[in-house]
């Protein structure tokens, strides 16, 4: 079965739609400069502008990955690649309307900026959700396997399954014994595009060596899977000590100076703007309310680990009857404690917001892994690998993990949910930018405002 692949024409069309956009925006408005001898002065050094304006948004596309789009990406991280992308660009405008003598860019440099800026993100953003739509419907799928199965490669198949939007169809090998020839036809028979197989060997030598040769003949991908249990999930660099080489791990984002500084520096004005505007008026009506409805403290206070494993106390409103399994037992669906006010204030994650006095006070950041309840913590930390990792940041009041749906009690699948989280959190850590907060920060505004299912 032959696989017809029209993804290249599609990244083509998306190119030059986007050329055209900016030559558009360009032409327009050039042309509300409506004094002919201008124009007929200046269309030269315009046409020029414009020619060096769209050779510098395709060299830039190699260093963002614009358009290096795997269908799985998220749109948190495609909105990170969109902003970077067109604020580079921007700024090559603002400067080549410095260095250049074209008087047309200087005027008009600004609403250029705004306009591409705004348009741009519009139709990319659509592009992008169009076709995570057509791939939910089962359209533009691409057929793949998993061979010699672990748990790792369960929590994948698990994820894929799940988000019908990547537009993948999963085939299970046709039989439990791995024959070669069998294997073969089935490809061809299923039109398999990836087969996903454990790094770690799960098979035979010598059949792993086979499957790769004939997977090669075949035009079909080989994707292997780390083991989670045992990836260290590390990048080293190459360093001395004197002429002795050494592989060192490299830092992570927020180990820089720099970069913490910012974060920190964000979150305080952040926080102190949330405290003196919104919390200054909603406190008071929530806390009346929760006073009014059950009897007890309006704020609820729990020690969980944060920076560095370090414990502090974490500051909540309270949405339960007063208990005391409050420390030792999680919350789960229909949970008898949770009075009626405190289902509201969980399912809008108001009952989180005293957390910016947390994030005020140095113990929290606005975004970071959540933090969990100790005995949580306690329990998974030698049960999941690198599960410490989290610690290497601050606890956030958002997550990644939770504007990918991944929280709450999910019961006899938490053990598969937790270590989702995890990685989630990981990559988190390693992939810090201050972009990657904003666009954390929005779709948790948007989750709110929509209403989280899985809140509990």
């Amino acid at each position: 079965m032959q696989r017809l692949r029209y993804s290249r024409y599609l990244k083509s069309a998306v190119i030059i739609l986007d050329i055209v956009i900016v030559a558009a925006v360009f032409v327009f408005f050039f042309l509300q400069r409506n004094k002919y001898d201008y124009l007929k002065a200046q269309s030269e050094e315009n046409l020029l502008s414009l020619l060096l304006l769209s050779l510098f948004w395709i060299l830039l596309s190699g260093r963002t990955k614009l358009y290096n789009i795997p269908r799985n990406l998220i749109y948190t991280l495609y909105v990170e690649r969109i902003v970077t992308h067109i604020f580079i660009f921007l700024l090559g405008i603002i400067l080549l309307a410095r260095v250049s003598n074209n008087e047309f860019l200087k005027y008009e440099r600004f609403w250029i900026a705004i306009t591409l800026f705004t348009i741009l993100f519009i139709v990319k953003s659509g592009i992008f959700f169009l076709l995570k739509y057509i791939r939910s419907l089962g359209a533009n799928h691409r057929n793949v396997m998993f061979l010699s199965q672990n748990l790792s490669s369960n929590i994948l198949k698990n994820t894929l399954s799940k988000r019908k939007d990547f537009g993948y169809k999963i085939f299970e090998q046709p039989s439990e014994k791995i024959e070669l020839d069998e294997l073969k036809k089935f490809w061809k028979e299923k039109g398999i595009h990836t087969i996903f197989l454990p790094s770690e060997n799960t098979l035979e030598k010598k059949l792993e060596e086979k499957i790769f040769t004939e997977a090669e003949n075949e035009k079909i991908r080989v994707v292997l899977i780390p083991n989670i249990i045992q990836e260290q999930f590390m990048k080293y660099e190459l360093s001395y000590i004197e002429s002795q080489p050494l592989l060192i791990p490299t830092k992570f984002p927020l180990e820089y100076y720099t970069n913490s500084v910012l974060k920190r520096s964000f979150d305080i004005l952040f926080s102190v703007f949330f405290l003196v505007f919104i919390a200054s008026w909603l406190f008071p009506i929530i806390a009346i309310i929760i006073k009014s409805t059950s009897k007890g403290n309006i704020f609820f206070t729990q020690k969980r680990y944060g920076y560095h494993d370090e414990v502090f106390e974490c500051i909540k409103f309270r949405t339960m009857i007063e208990n005391e399994e409050s420390s030792t037992k999680t919350t789960t669906k229909n949970d008898y404690r949770i009075t009626n006010f405190g289902k509201f204030l969980r399912k809008t994650s108001l009952d989180e917001t005293p957390q910016f006095i947390n994030v005020l006070l140095g113990n929290m950041s606005i975004v970071g892994p959540r933090p969990h309840m100790l005995l949580v913590d306690d329990y998974y930390k030698p049960k999941i690998s690198r599960y410490s990792i989290r610690s290497l940041v601050k606890p956030g009041i958002t997550g990644l993990a939770q504007t990918r749906g991944l929280r709450g009690d999910n019961g006899e699948n938490m053990q598969i949910e937790m270590k989702k989280r995890v990685l989630a959190d990981i990559f988190y850590v390693k992939n810090w930018s201050v972009i990657l907060d904003f666009v954390i920060i929005f779709k948790t505004i948007f989750i709110l405002i929509k209403g989280d299912k899985n809140a509990i």
